[in-house]
């Protein structure tokens, strides 16, 4: 794979970042780099808006990084939130950041447009996250409404599936007759749908920190509340919400396999990488459906076994339309509700 910033970031990224590391490795040259610098960009944002306790400190943070990646400035010195880092690699990250920049004001006008709108979105999303729930606290704090839960999965992953569709209309796939609007909306839906999947999966972790995704004007309809989330007895009350919102989200994956399909057979790189997410996706919600989701003791994940046979499988897709209907059409039954 080609180098995106230089061998030692490049590294950081594949040891911070590992699934979606696995979908860049997949991704044709020609928007290798643009995409996986865009990753780099936000995961700085991203490391930055989840340091410390000082929710001011962090805003101000983010708005200096922000304006530096605007004004493609490389003097910049996160250190001082480097250190704070439990994760030793995302600490060097942070210390990486002029390198991040420098890399970002070498690429093309036209690619550092799209990667700068992208990312402005999704440093609004996480800039509103600590607005709203501060830091990590044994206060619960709750979005309010599922318009809120809606426009925090846009920012922080559909403006994702946005930017991931111009950057391949503008440097890989020939228009031609594809509408390129429509691919716009189910690119959204998609990253939409992988958000959703992080949410509906974390939610013992994000109310460790106070955080409940989970709207409270929906829980309020179940006679529940956020802090009755930490019971794992919970389950049975809130087991259809938590279905109605992954009834969403294979909606949302509806729409993503919808994206795959306009995509022309011949770019088989760029069907390989969109397939694999929407696999793993659907795989993760069957096993959702059937566990107790609020028991923090049991997180639920994919193993790397089972990762690696999907990649096997979405490999031998992209080559065959019978094989590719017949995993698309597969990991539907498996993550509807019975």
């Amino acid at each position: 794979m080609s180098v995106i910033v230089n061998d030692a970031i490049d590294d950081l990224l594949r040891r911070t970042s590992r699934s979606f590391y696995l979908s860049l490795g997949t991704l044709p040259d020609q928007i290798r780099n643009q995409v996986g610098l865009l990753y780099l960009l936000a995961r700085v944002a991203d490391t930055i808006a989840d340091t410390g306790e000082n929710p001011d400190l962090l805003i101000g943070m983010l708005d200096k990084y922000s304006e530096a990646v605007q004004s493609n400035s490389d003097d910049i010195d996160l250190n001082s939130i480097a250190d704070l880092q439990e994760n030793h690699d995302e600490g060097d990250l942070l210390r990486s950041v002029s390198e991040v920049i420098s890399a970002f004001g070498q690429a093309e006008e036209g690619d550092r447009e799209m990667i700068l709108r992208c990312l402005l979105v999704i440093i609004s999303g996480q800039r509103l996250d600590i607005e709203r729930f501060g830091t990590k606290s044994s206060e619960i704090r709750v979005l309010e409404s599922d318009k809120e839960l809606d426009d925090y999965a846009y920012r922080v992953a559909g403006s994702v599936g946005e930017f991931w569709t111009e950057i391949s209309f503008n440097r890989l796939i020939e228009g031609g007759t594809i509408d390129i609007e429509r691919m716009l909306v189910l690119g959204i839906r998609f990253g939409k749908a992988l958000q959703m999947i992080n949410i509906l999966r974390d939610i013992p972790s994000d109310l460790s920190i106070g955080r409940c995704y989970i709207p409270k004007d929906r829980l309020s309809e179940y006679g529940l509340s956020p802090t009755d989330l930490l019971d794992s007895d919970s389950m049975g009350p809130f087991r259809d919400l938590y279905s109605a919102y992954l009834d969403l989200t294979c909606e949302h994956l509806d729409y993503a396999e919808e994206y795959i399909s306009i995509i022309p057979r011949k770019y088989r790189s760029l069907r390989l990488s969109c397939l694999l997410p929407v696999v793993i996706g659907r795989r993760t919600i069957a096993l959702l459906r059937g566990k107790n989701v609020l028991n923090p003791g049991k997180p639920i994940k994919i193993g790397r076994r089972t990762i690696a046979l999907i990649l096997f499988q979405c490999k031998l897709a992209v080559r065959s339309k019978w094989y590719e209907k017949r995993l698309i059409s597969s990991g539907r039954i498996f993550s509807t509700r019975e």
